[in-house]
């Protein structure tokens, strides 16, 4: 069983911005695979299905960003998760707008959703996709930026990208983590 985490922060005011791509790409799993993300329990929004005959609980943390790995905790000790079973999308800065990168452990890059998973988990031996959001074009402030909504002209193409880290999220579950790298590591920026 996979625990498939989508990173984003709960409520209106912030569910068109860049720092919730985790909760976008979720919610195209749940669509694609009909799976209904409606259970609301362990700081989640949460719900079970199959993707590519594998059992599959998407997760969306209703914690805030900074305390996302309580709700992640909380979900992989009920269903009796190892670390492995673990994949977390989530936005970042340091990879191309439109491009993703999976990898398994590695650094935080100063992303407070996935400090809180390492720092909960004591671990970071879990699979992450990085959806790449590019670095801010003018001189906002990088809170500023990842908390607001995307360039006008970007805003087609991150409905291309999300089908796209969506697809990886499946390939992985149904090819392996390996095979996926592949595919989907290359770059395809815009």
């Amino acid at each position: 069983m996979y625990l498939v985490v989508g990173l984003g922060n709960p409520g209106k005011t912030y569910q068109h911005t860049r720092h919730n791509v985790g909760f976008m790409v979720v919610d195209r799993l749940a669509g694609t695979h009909s799976i209904k993300v409606t259970r609301e329990r362990f700081s989640s929004l949460w719900g079970t299905g199959d993707i590519a005959g594998r059992k599959v609980i998407l997760a969306k943390p209703q914690t805030f960003m900074n305390r996302s790995g309580q709700a992640v905790a909380a979900l992989m000790a009920y269903y009796k998760l190892a670390v492995q079973d673990l994949l977390v999308i989530h936005d970042d800065l340091d990879v191309d707008f439109g491009s993703i990168k999976i990898v398994r452990s590695g650094g935080t890059g100063g992303h407070r959703g996935i400090r809180s998973i390492h720092d909960t988990l004591k671990e970071d031996q879990y699979v992450r996709v990085k959806v790449g959001i590019g670095r801010p074009r003018f001189n906002e402030a990088v809170e500023d930026y990842v908390l607001s909504p995307w360039y006008e002209d970007q805003r087609e193409q991150v409905v291309e990208m999300v089908d796209y880290t969506a697809e990886a999220v499946t390939a992985i579950i149904a090819d392996g983590l390996e095979k996926a790298m592949t595919v989907f590591n290359a770059d395809r920026s815009p």
